[in-house]
């Protein structure tokens, strides 16, 4: 090969890299607006036939497994079983601060994405609003997600968020104990529940309980290996 082949090979790498990293992007962007306005059917449409998703310490596995949290549990919450927008009801999931790593031969990735929810009812409706739920809530978590191309499409294998805070609006985030806790028992018993309950190890509390969610993309600047040990050895030799 020429030069100028090995650079436009190397280019076209470049640019399809950059094109897996918007779709990757697009995917959750949209994962976000399906879930403001409770379209759990949208929602599911964006996952693997192997799909799952991980909340409070819990699995829930394939398409079923999303509808019965997407549906039967956050419809049902949320709307009563109505699909979106509903009139009195916020529940807008923002999606920001993304960092997408897609592997080497473009079948797989990881991203991480933080999530900020502002959520709620107006007073016209509070006869709809379920009682373990405060009337206005702030809500903010990690995604690290896996991502896998299925037929030429990006699509979510694993969506995994971690909350990290909850506060009732009037009082914040110093005041408040989160209304939403671990899972504790699986689906059938639980008709909302998770097909399988994380390990002991892997088994997240919630806000004000703090706790790392490791992650997936290399230092940018120091590389993989980055380790604390090597900073402390840059330090040393600064002037």
């Amino acid at each position: 090969m020429t030069v100028v082949e090995d650079r436009l090979g190397e280019l076209e790498r470049r640019v399809a890299r950059i094109e897996d990293e918007a779709a990757i992007r697009r995917l959750q962007m949209a994962y976000g607006y399906y879930i403001d306005y409770n379209r759990p059917e949208e929602v599911a449409g964006l996952f693997a036939e192997d799909g799952a998703v991980v909340f409070l310490s819990g699995e829930y596995r394939g398409h079923e497994g999303v509808m019965r949290l997407y549906g039967t549990w956050f419809q049902n919450l949320f709307t009563g079983g109505r699909r979106g927008p509903v009139e009195g009801l916020l529940l807008d999931h923002f999606q920001l601060q993304d960092v997408i790593t897609v592997s080497e031969d473009r079948k797989t990735a990881k991203g991480r994405f933080r999530g900020v929810l502002a959520g709620g009812w107006h007073d016209s409706v509070l006869d709809r609003k379920p009682d373990e739920v405060p009337q206005q809530f702030w809500e903010a978590g990690i995604y690290e997600n896996d991502y896998v191309r299925e037929d030429g499409v990006w699509k979510i294998r694993r969506l995994n968020y971690m909350m990290q805070w909850q506060a009732d609006y009037e009082t914040g985030w110093a005041h408040t104990i989160a209304h939403l806790q671990p899972a504790v028992q699986t689906y059938p018993e639980n008709p909302i529940g998770p097909d399988v309950i994380l390990p002991e190890e892997e088994w997240r509390q919630t806000w004000p309980h703090r706790q790392e969610v490791a992650m997936s993309f290399a230092h940018p600047v120091l590389g993989a290996t980055f380790v604390k040990e090597h900073f402390t050895k840059m330090q040393k030799e600064w002037p």
